[in-house]
């Protein structure tokens, strides 16, 4: 039908309905981040409640949650070495309402595992990484060693009589075990526990001669005197312990074994709200009480862009497999 031929109130709308058209067409796309988020946002913690990956993800979602008026819900996933909870989010939407906090483990279990049933490439985009801790070196207070020096002495007079405890095959503490071991020449026992909580309890105990842990973890009983923090396993002293040497400095320059957690979400997670996530939570780990509470637990702010992130990861991958191999773990 022609304008020519139409009745007047058809070639009103005949008219209208082209410029509606051509202007419709000629509007910029609407961003997926103008309206983000409208609703709660699960923040996927693939460890048990409570421990430093607990606290990270909580003062995050609660930051998160004031600055968006919106809820982020801490949701633990524990199980199978952090692989339920993160398998979780690899097929969950990606429209941005679903978070995985990633710790040093995302990395570890590429080699750790045969086969996992995600891809830590191909199936997440990094927001940011949030910050780094080392763990320290403990034993007990029976124990007659001071420092690094007088542990190795000890291993090497009493060869093969040493222990440290971990939390599992293939865990951090397991594997900055074995690099501890590899570096120092010495010959100590492997024990496994099922937490943190049982190995520090039989080093108190005199039962196992150390292990390594988390500052929230061992604080406590480090002040109490029933645990006698040795080193940090970072190359350098820790802001939050700067009375405790490295053990780098004491000897042992190459040793590094320092901890981190990130975010990331599905892939496929539209550009904008990655964006949007860099940049909100990158401000709220600049805010002072922020900075001021991650590091009374031994955690220094690690923000960075998704690019510096996503090549962070895959520096970690190289790094740990190296540590894996070396050490011979298997998962429990």
């Amino acid at each position: 039908m022609t304008t020519k031929n139409c009745v007047p109130l058809a070639c009103a709308l005949a008219v209208l309905s082209v410029f509606t058209t051509t202007a419709a067409a000629q509007a910029p796309a609407k961003s997926a981040a103008t309206d983000y988020p409208n609703r709660s946002t699960r923040f996927i913690v693939p460890y048990t409640p409570g421990a430093i990956n607990d606290f990270v993800a909580r003062l995050v979602a609660q930051k998160l949650t004031d600055a968006w008026g919106q809820q982020v819900v801490v949701d633990n996933r524990p199980g199978a070495g952090t692989l339920i909870g993160t398998e979780l989010v690899a097929r969950a939407n990606p429209d941005g309402y679903t978070l995985l906090l990633v710790p040093t483990a995302f990395a570890v279990n590429v080699t750790l595992y045969p086969k996992l049933p995600y891809d830590p490439i191909r199936d997440f985009t990094p927001v940011t990484q949030i910050g780094s801790a080392p763990f320290l070196l403990v034993c007990g207070a029976q124990l007659p060693v001071k420092n690094v020096k007088e542990l190795v002495a000890l291993a090497k007079a009493k060869p093969g009589q040493l222990s440290y405890g971990s939390t599992g095959s293939g865990g951090s503490a397991h594997l900055m075990g074995e690099m501890f071991k590899s570096q120092t020449g010495i010959e100590m026992s492997h024990i496994p526990y099922k937490g943190l909580a049982p190995a520090l309890t039989d080093v108190m105990a005199g039962q196992v001669s150390c292990t390594f842990g988390s500052q929230l973890a061992v604080d406590g009983n480090v002040k109490s005197g029933r645990l006698r923090a040795l080193a940090v396993t970072s190359k350098l002293r820790s802001k939050a312990a700067p009375d405790i040497p490295s053990i780098a400095e004491q000897g042992y320059p190459e040793y590094n074994g320092t901890g981190w957690w990130g975010v990331v979400v599905p892939a496929g997670t539209p550009k904008p709200i990655v964006t949007k996530l860099n940049g909100d939570i990158v401000r709220l780990l600049s805010a002072p009480d922020v900075r001021e509470r991650l590091l009374s637990q031994g955690v220094e702010i690690a923000a960075s862009s998704p690019e510096q992130f996503a090549q962070f990861i895959k520096d970690e991958i190289k790094r740990w497999s190296v540590a894996v191999k070396q050490s011979g773990a298997k998962p429990d």
